[in-house]
């Protein structure tokens, strides 16, 4: 069986046609609903997002997302940009089976990232948290329901992004003034939501996050049936719990070729990494190929179009070099 590569998420450029065009062209076994950040507010991943949340909404400050009372322009923005996204997708997968991927920002880093209406962020908020996951859950479920309805051949897996998780459970995301922290969440409620979110989806949930430190272990435990990261950032410090979660049947979608702009090694030494981490857990090269998926380190967004093109193109070599030479 071949090891799998796929994207994160973001790709450069506006043109939703031309975007589903090139992942279903180099992903032709596990395309994604890409994201095109560059259009603007509602485009980037905490506003689609938003944009999901059923009787929640808000609207763009200077600042950056804050809570309104309200749909206003920006949350209606988001949602126009995901149908067109969605149609352009559902366009260049006619008649497709497999995997599918889709993303969405979890709750704790749209809690990190979301204004209540005195300017600090929603995370301090332990009832306002609760409402977000809760809002975040319908908004998943009516999104997965449309996605299935028009691509009805695919099994979709549902990534949620938490770049700001570890910051929480940490106590490291900075207030409004940025002279002080939030309280670190405990790790209980944040894997209970977590938890709880993922039980939306009867299919595979990945988590995603292309910070250090990922919390591998609490992932496991809520339930994520893959861990996507940035591979350059491991230290031999997760080599346990990597190891736990692969013998305990989790996917490792790892970020092993670079975001942005830069020289392409060949495709065998892109995962060479993964293949000496392998040997250093003393796991079976035979898993391999059933256990990692190939991506970029993170969402292409800040890359050059011929870059993006390339990259994807690498991902899937690199996944096929994993399979065919696992040792």
């Amino acid at each position: 069986m071949s090891a799998g590569a796929t994207g994160v998420g973001s790709l450069p450029g506006g043109d939703a046609r031309e975007a589903a065009k090139t992942v279903t062209g180099s992903f032709e076994e596990f395309p994604y609903l890409a994201e095109l950040p560059a259009r603007g507010p509602g485009a980037d991943m905490i506003g689609r997002s938003l944009g999901l949340l059923v009787e929640m909404y808000a609207h763009v400050e200077p600042s950056g997302w804050r809570i309104s009372d309200r749909p206003g322009r920006d949350s209606k923005r988001a949602r126009s940009w995901l149908g067109e996204d969605l149609d352009a997708l559902e366009e260049f997968t006619q008649g497709y089976t497999g995997k599918l991927k889709v993303q969405a920002v979890g709750p704790w880093t749209l809690a990190a990232a979301l204004e209540l209406h005195g300017g600090e962020a929603m995370l301090q908020d332990p009832g306002a948290c609760r409402d977000l996951a809760g809002s975040l859950a319908e908004g998943l479920r009516a999104h997965l329901a449309d996605v299935r309805r028009r691509i009805p051949g695919a099994d979709v897996v549902l990534q949620l992004d938490e770049p700001s998780l570890t910051a929480v459970l940490l106590g490291r995301v900075r207030s409004a003034s940025g002279y002080r922290t939030y309280r670190a969440v405990d790790r209980q409620v944040v894997e209970g939501a977590l938890r709880d979110l993922f039980a939306v989806h009867d299919g595979e949930v990945v988590v995603h996050s292309c910070a250090p430190e990922v919390p591998f272990g609490l992932l496991r435990r809520a339930g994520a049936t893959g861990v996507s990261f940035d591979f350059s950032l491991l230290t031999e410090r997760e080599d346990d719990a990597i190891g736990e979660a692969v013998e305990g049947g989790t996917k490792l979608f790892a970020g092993v070729v670079p975001g942005t702009d830069a020289p392409l090694s060949d495709p065998g030494g892109s995962v060479m990494g993964v293949r000496k981490l392998w040997r250093r857990l003393g796991l079976a090269p035979g898993t391999l190929a059933e256990s990692v998926v190939v991506t970029p380190s993170c969402g292409l967004a800040g890359a050059s179009p011929a870059y993006a093109r390339a990259v994807q193109a690498h991902c899937v070599r690199a996944a096929r070099s994993l399979a065919d030479n696992p040792e």
